[in-house]
């Protein structure tokens, strides 16, 4: 099917979203994406569930870029009904003219939500990679950055923790962007823009269950009107710049006061503390693998009162002018074979 006949065609069926919104959704793609305007060859992958959200990515980009945007479901098979969804997703697929596949993956044991994501992300990039797409956009929105921010602040994360979605980042375990161009829409737009298409879209169970925080957390969102969620996601994205900020100086930090390798590691101190804890976890990362960052921060306050430390197989000890770290010697078994 042609462009110019997969448009048509979509557009006979009111899948089309207004002029004004297709125009909105565009400006912003090209102020994260502006490869796409410079090589109109490029081509656009979509992560589509078939949910309210990234059914509208799928009609917004079908409407802005015509004949230049491919769609992928992922199927985690951890719940009744995703094989259907992604089905659906095709069928939706077939009426706007967009290429579709469905990736099957296997969630390995472990934390739930982290094997999930990077089971998704790595079949994506598989998909990406082997379909000639330059790019992976995602529906996350401006209610996203919004609860995870709030989720967050509630466990007294630091400022890692508290960083927004940044609108362009790569997929994980590749040098491929990954565009969020729908950052700066609320979730009530989006629903709009397929209910208006006509479109019933998947519903996650999950996002009505209060066994999960967030589900909890966007009931409460939505009987408090005094809370502006966009500047909320605003912060969040002010957040995201100054963990970019952090790891800048604790970039110089590194090269300025750090000696050694190997065995053995001197650190001389001159940053505030959120710095020096971002290098204590890169030492302790070199050194002895990564670590939560409560260890880390327990590790610092040792180290500050002139008290020797341990974590994991790292010894830390306090110095005249700075901390050594090495790592302990391993112990001797008492086996005899």
């Amino acid at each position: 099917m042609t462009q110019r006949a997969a448009r048509s065609s979509a557009a006979d069926r009111g899948l089309i979203p207004s002029a004004e919104a297709t125009a909105r959704f565009a400006d912003a793609l090209a102020a994260i994406w502006p490869e796409a305007e410079r090589g109109s060859g490029l081509k656009l992958g979509l992560a589509v569930s078939g949910g309210p959200d990234s059914t509208a990515l799928l009609l917004l980009a079908a409407a802005a870029l015509p004949g230049r945007i491919a769609a992928a479901s992922v199927d985690h098979g951890l719940r009744d009904g995703s094989a259907g969804e992604a089905a659906d997703v095709g069928t939706l697929c077939a009426r706007l003219g967009v290429p579709h596949a469905v990736l099957a993956v296997e969630v390995a044991a472990g934390n739930l939500q982290t094997e999930a994501r990077r089971a998704r992300y790595a079949a994506l990039a598989r998909w990406l990679a082997a379909n000639d797409l330059s790019a992976l956009a995602t529906g996350h929105h401006a209610d996203d950055q919004a609860e995870t921010l709030l989720l967050r602040l509630n466990r007294a994360s630091g400022v890692a923790g508290l960083a927004g979605t940044r609108a362009r980042g790569v997929v994980p375990e590749s040098a491929i962007p990954l565009l969020r161009p729908l950052l700066g829409w609320r979730r009530a737009d989006l629903a709009e823009i397929v209910a208006a298409a006509g479109i019933a879209p998947a519903q996650d169970p999950s996002n009505r269950d209060d066994r999960f925080d967030r589900a909890r957390l966007r009931k409460a969102l939505a009987g408090a009107d005094w809370l502006d969620v966009e500047a909320i996601a605003t912060s969040a994205v002010h957040l995201a710049d100054a963990d970019v900020a952090l790891d800048w100086a604790a970039q110089r930090e590194w090269s300025e006061c750090v000696t050694g390798s190997g065995l053995a590691t001197v650190y001389r101190p001159k940053a505030p503390r959120a710095v020096v804890l971002r290098v204590l976890a890169r030492i302790v990362g070199e050194m002895d693998g990564e670590q939560r960052g409560s260890a880390v921060a327990r590790l610092f306050e040792s180290l500050s009162a002139g008290r020797p430390a341990s974590i994991g197989d790292l010894v830390a000890r306090p110095l005249p002018e700075g901390w050594s770290f090495t790592r302990a010697p391993k112990r001797r078994s008492d086996s005899k074979y």
